[in-house]
């Protein structure tokens, strides 16, 4: 029997850096037939991250590798519902004669519900999920938390098959009723061979030396957006509380609190042991991860954080609240890496004495960190994502299975994917 070749169309709402390479990957094979829309070139084009605060073009190159699409929007842009309406997507789904839709783009976009629906009319299949592994949303707004729990259900019931990062992603998945034969685990990964090449570059010394680090010091990370829901403010305070004169922390990323936490850190006394590098790119990053001694990642919500992935690649051990999703698929407290309680300020200076008392048990933990991203790879993501496609794909309606006079050699011929479409 001839291999399966699928035809699959990406929805993304914009280009990020971490799902440029995989969907080179995914293009250059045999078994599947790769295209892309994007609804926004933003990420490859410079524009106003919100979050940030700032206006973001990724360093590295996003469009190159892959066939895409720019699918025009006719909505506002905003962060609502009309921000990002495509309606193109309708034809690019009825007339692209694809066995497979994934689609990137949240619920709470007009895009999604165009695409849902012009998939369902084609008889193509509709992959979806979820990057949360919780139903309680960012703000803490239970009566969204009540909203999910009610439509949830119903909403991933649409998918023919449910895609989830991870396994906090997959038990939620389980929690709302949804029958494991319709989950897959894709797991949230960057582009592991980047990482490692580019760390390998990295020349630590002088980097550190550049934020007033001698190869004595202790230097803990802090990468993130400086967002309240980030808790930055915690690492700092456990910082302080540490009083260690051989320690630097450092901020790398940008937002709306690091001029209060500019003041904090004075009003602390720690100002001279503190840096704040502001929005780093995406190729500084690895020299960032790869200096530090120690990442920390305080987040109240955070769904999965591939900066975790990234730190780890460069051989930097992290420390997370057991709020953060990547805590539990990559980190064995104490083996390669730490989580403590989040907002629990008092245990995690207490983590960070423990873990920097001894030099050489950290980058023990940093050489076990890189050693457990060998199995949480580009790898496993393409596979688990190529399974979930054909079991999507086996759920469609053949044309021939719709007619009730179809000869036994129209239905054996209609078996394999390539014989879905003409």
């Amino acid at each position: 029997m001839p291999e399966s070749r699928y035809r699959v169309l990406a929805i993304v709402t914009h280009p990020a850096q971490y799902q440029a390479p995989l969907f080179r990957r995914m293009a250059a094979r045999s078994d599947l037939d790769l295209h892309v829309a994007y609804c926004t070139l933003r990420g490859a084009e410079a524009a106003h991250d919100p979050e940030f605060g700032a206006t973001v073009k990724w360093d590295i190159p996003l469009l190159d590798g892959y066939p895409w699409t720019l699918v025009p929007n006719s909505g506002s842009g905003a962060e609502s519902f009309f921000g990002l309406r495509n309606p193109g997507l309708r034809k690019l789904i009825h007339e692209g004669k694809f066995d497979a839709v994934l689609c990137y783009v949240g619920y709470v976009r007009a895009s999604f519900w165009i695409a849902c629906f012009a998939a369902k009319f084609s008889r193509t299949a509709f992959l979806f999920g979820t990057d949360t592994g919780t139903l309680t949303p960012r703000d803490g707004r239970m009566w969204k938390r009540r909203v999910k729990r009610i439509l949830w259900p119903f909403l991933f019931r649409i998918a023919d098959q449910v895609i989830v990062p991870s396994s906090g992603g997959r038990d939620l998945m389980r929690f709302l009723g949804i029958p494991d034969d319709r989950i897959t685990l894709t797991p949230y990964v960057v582009d592991n061979d980047w990482w490692l090449a580019e760390s390998a570059r990295v020349d630590r010394d002088a980097v550190r030396t550049s934020w007033g680090a001698s190869s004595n010091d202790t230097v803990i990370l802090f990468c993130a957006k400086l967002q309240p829901w980030k808790r930055p403010l915690d690492i700092l305070q456990a910082f302080a509380k540490l009083s260690l004169p051989n320690a630097r922390l450092i901020f790398a990323g940008e937002g709306p609190l690091r001029s209060s936490l500019e003041a904090e850190a004075s009003a602390l006394g720690v100002t001279s042991r503190v840096r704040f590098l502001g929005f780093v790119n995406q190729t500084q990053l690895p020299a960032v991860y790869n200096s530090a001694d120690l990442m920390v990642l305080p987040s109240e919500y955070e769904p999965f954080a591939v900066v975790v992935n990234e730190a780890m690649l460069c051989g930097c051990p992290v420390a997370a609240s057991d709020h953060v999703g990547a805590a539990r698929d990559l980190i064995a407290p104490g083996r390669t890496g730490f989580v403590y309680p989040c907002g629990d300020v008092d245990a995690l200076t207490a983590l960070l004495r423990q873990a920097i008392s001894g030099e050489t048990r950290l980058s023990v933990i940093g050489r076990a960190a890189r050693a457990r991203m060998d199995s949480w790879s580009p790898r496993e993501n393409i596979e688990a994502t190529l399974s979930a496609v054909a079991r999507a794909v086996s759920r469609i309606p053949r044309l021939g299975d719709l007619m009730p006079d179809s000869s036994p050699a129209t239905a054996a011929k209609s078996s394999t994917p390539s014989a879905r479409r003409p």
